[in-house]
C-alpha cells in the first residue's frame, strides 16, 4: 500500500515538474532555444521516425502506400490506352463520314441514271437576307456550265448561275429571286414555285388556275418549262393553302423537299 502511494506521488510530482518546463519554455526567447531544440531535434527524430515507420508497418500504412504506386501505375496505362482509343475513334468516324458520302453518291447516281451527272459537295454556303448560295467543288474542269441543274437525294437543289476552273456557285431554289415552273404531280396543275426572304425551308407557290385544286399533301415537281429544269424532279409538298377574296390572287405554301441547312452532297445534271 505504501509503495502504491508512493507512485502515484512520484507520478505527480513528474507530471508538475512536465508542466513548469512547459510554461517556462512557453515564455523563454525562442532564439535561445535554437541550440537546444536542434539538439532534441537531431536526437528525437530517428527514433520518431523509428517508430513511424513500426506503426505503418503494424497497421498495414506500407501495404497501402506500395498499392497506391501501384494504382497511379495502372492509372497512367489507362489514360495511354484511353487516348488511343480515343484517336481510333475518330479514324473510325471520319472513315464512316466517307462511306455515308460515297454511298449518298452512289443513290444520287442510281437514282438520277438517266441522267449524265456529276458528284460533288458543297463547300461553301452564301447565304444572306436577300440571296442563297451554295459553292460546290466542281467547275469549268470538270464539265460544269452555267445554268446546269443541280440535284440532291431528296430533290431538286438549284442551278449553276457562274463557274471557276473548280467551283460552281449554285443559286438555291429558296434564294428569294428563284422562280421555278412546277406542277403537281396528282393533276399535272401547273404553278410557280417561288424563293421567299422569310423562310428558307418554303416557297410560295402562285399563278394558280381558278379552277384548280390544290390540296395538303400533293407532290410538287418540275414541270419542264423554262428550258432550266429537266421535267419530274421533286420541289417538295404541298403544306398550306391560302385563299384571298380574290380567288386569282390565292397561293400555296411548299415544303422543299430538301433539307438545305443539311445539303452536302449534290449531282449536276450535264
Amino acid at each position: 500500500m505504501y509503495k502504491s502511494k508512493h507512485s502515484g506521488t512520484l507520478g505527480t510530482v513528474i507530471t508538475i515538474i512536465i508542466l513548469i518546463l512547459l510554461v517556462i519554455l512557453t515564455n523563454v526567447n525562442r532564439d535561445n532555444l535554437s541550440y537546444a531544440e536542434g539538439f532534441a531535434t537531431s536526437i528525437l527524430m530517428p527514433i520518431q521516425n523509428a517508430f513511424t515507420m513500426l506503426k505503418n508497418r503494424v497497421t498495414g500504412n506500407s501495404q497501402f502506400f506500395a498499392d497506391l504506386d501501384s494504382l497511379k501505375a495502372e492509372n497512367e496505362q489507362l489514360k495511354q490506352r484511353n487516348n488511343e482509343l480515343e484517336t481510333q475513334l475518330r479514324e473510325l468516324e471520319v472513315i464512316k463520314a466517307e462511306n455515308a458520302t460515297l454511298q449518298e453518291y452512289a443513290n444520287l447516281t442510281e437514282k438520277y441514271q438517266d441522267y449524265s451527272t456529276v458528284a460533288a459537295y458543297v463547300i461553301d454556303k452564301d447565304v444572306s437576307n436577300y440571296s442563297s448560295n451554295i459553292i460546290i467543288n466542281v467547275g469549268s474542269d470538270q464539265g460544269i456550265e452555267k445554268d446546269m441543274t443541280v440535284i440532291a437525294d431528296k430533290g431538286l437543289v438549284g442551278h449553276v448561275i457562274s463557274v471557276t476552273n473548280n467551283t460552281a456557285k449554285v443559286q438555291v431554289i429558296v434564294d428569294s429571286a428563284s422562280s421555278v415552273a412546277a406542277m403537281i404531280s396528282t393533276s399535272d396543275e401547273s404553278i410557280i414555285c417561288k424563293g421567299s426572304v422569310e423562310n428558307d425551308k418554303y416557297l410560295n407557290a402562285s399563278y394558280i388556275d381558278t379552277s384548280s385544286e390544290l390540296l395538303v399533301g400533293d407532290s410538287v415537281v418540275t414541270s419542264g418549262i423554262g428550258g432550266i429544269y429537266p421535267k419530274g424532279i421533286t420541289i417538295g409538298t404541298i403544306k398550306q393553302v391560302i385563299n384571298t377574296t380574290n380567288i386569282t390572287d390565292r397561293y400555296a405554301i411548299v415544303e422543299t423537299a430538301v433539307d438545305f441547312s443539311k445539303l452536302y452532297t449534290v449531282l449536276v445534271i450535264k
